[in-house]
């Protein structure tokens, strides 16, 4: 079989590998795909968009592929699930109004709060509602946070420390920082406790959870400083026990997909779980998300031995129920995302990459986010431009192997975080 995957990060790297390794798995196209798909052996870049639906139907019939693969949310929200689906192309991810889980923060509380999901206390407004929006704010007093409703590229949410921080992301977003996703705003209570992430597959019908990550969202070590889509993350996360990924399967997942289903919404794919877990181990979900994680995938897969087109195709044609239990490797899984000097702000790009077979050689994958193949080179494209992943026997271990792979890869600027993963870590002498 000939997949296309659709997007250009580490998320959708890590899927063509992870597909290549399937005996049943001949050629992998990514549509635009970048410097590390280029290299990637039986896998092919196509110079097409990722939200031109037309060509990439196009595509599909000219190189007779079997499955589409999309791994951002912009296409799934836009619709593309579904005009694949009308011209009868097998196709992984749920349809537009599925998607409106992580495209509309408001639609998603409402949905949380009508199913009876857990999730913290919220309230919507409209860019016509500001006055309200900061009385609310003055209401509840701070910490608080501050999201707005759209996609945003993972920039969108403010956990304000104070009402007066609070205040200014109300403004930035209805002042047009976000474009129309920040016109209307989510504002919520701040939750104390620790994130992870449950990406679940499912075919509209059953839901299976994979293995549970967790994630370093700050720029800082310490994990602090801004925001960014992720510095690093590993799996599985021990925060999250049997005893809780029965829980949320129980109160979270099942729930979820059965209410999709009575309002007719037709969701195959990935259905990811935002939770914070606080210190008494109660659950709630801070967001849904419609597609795999970026950087959760990359710690993922690594660790799945079940051939992934099988479970793909499952979802696809509804017959997840018959697939036997997902298989998983022993150990552990670590990812360490090496950034351009200065993200999540202003960056450089089209520094060249070196070290990147050294990292190979001792074990390390090295999956792609933000690069691109000029002339023979890997170049920088993106403020996150490289997830460093290894597995290991333990946590020690894998990330040992992931930071000496680190260490043998050089560009201009490169920074990342040290401490990725020091809950698990045992401490360095």
């Amino acid at each position: 079989m000939k997949v296309l995957v659709v997007g250009n990060g580490g998320r959708e790297h890590a899927l063509a590998w992870k597909l290549l390794q399937s005996n049943t798995v001949e050629t992998v196209f990514c549509v635009p795909g970048n410097g590390g798909t280029a290299i990637l052996e039986n896998c092919q870049n196509l110079s097409l968009t990722a939200t031109d639906f037309y060509g990439i139907k196009e595509a599909v019939q000219t190189h007779e592929i079997g499955l589409v693969v999309i791994g951002p949310e912009v296409p799934l929200a836009m619709g593309m699930a579904d005009y694949l689906q009308q011209e009868k192309i097998p196709v992984f991810g749920p349809s537009q109004s599925g998607a409106q889980l992580e495209a509309s923060k408001s639609w998603a509380k409402a949905f949380m709060k009508d199913v009876g999901i857990p999730t913290a206390r919220s309230q919507a407004f409209t860019d016509e509602e500001i006055a309200q929006a900061v009385a609310y704010v003055e209401e509840q007093g701070a910490p608080i946070v501050v999201k707005a409703d759209g996609l945003a590229a993972g920039k969108g949410v403010t956990v304000a420390a104070t009402v007066e921080e609070a205040k200014a992301a109300i403004s930035e977003s209805f002042g047009g920082k976000f474009g129309l996703s920040g016109e209307c705003i989510v504002i919520e209570e701040y939750l104390v406790g620790q994130e992870a992430s449950v990406l679940a597959i499912t075919d509209g019908l059953t839901v299976r959870p994979l293995l549970p990550a967790q994630d370093h969202k700050a720029v800082g070590e310490g994990d602090t400083g801004p925001n960014t889509g992720g510095m690093g993350v590993y799996a599985p996360a021990p925060l999250v026990t049997l005893e809780m990924m029965e829980r949320v399967q129980r109160e979270v997942l099942e729930p979820a997909i059965a209410s999709l289903r009575d309002r007719n919404i037709d969701y195959r794919g990935v259905l990811y779980a935002g939770l914070m877990i606080s210190p008494e181990g109660d659950i709630k979900v801070l967001e849904f998300n419609c597609r795999f994680g970026d950087p959760e995938t990359q710690a993922i897969l690594p660790l799945l031995e079940t051939p992934l087109d099988e479970i793909l195709l499952a979802c696809v044609n509804q017959t997840l129920a018959e697939l036997p239990p997902l298989r998983w490797k022993n150990g552990a899984s670590a990812c360490v995302v090496m950034a351009a000097g200065g993200y999540p702000g202003d960056y450089k790009t089209g520094d060249v990459i070196t070290g990147l077979d050294q990292a190979e050689a001792i074990g390390a994958v090295t999956f792609h986010a933000g690069t691109e193949l000029q002339n023979g080179q890997v170049l920088t494209k993106g403020g996150r431009v490289l997830g460093v992943t290894a597995t290991g026997t333990d946590f020690d271990d894998a990330f040992a192997k992931a930071y000496q792979g680190v260490e043998q890869i050089h560009f201009d600027g490169s920074y990342y975080r040290r401490d990725i993963g020091h809950r698990v870590r045992s401490p360095i002498a």
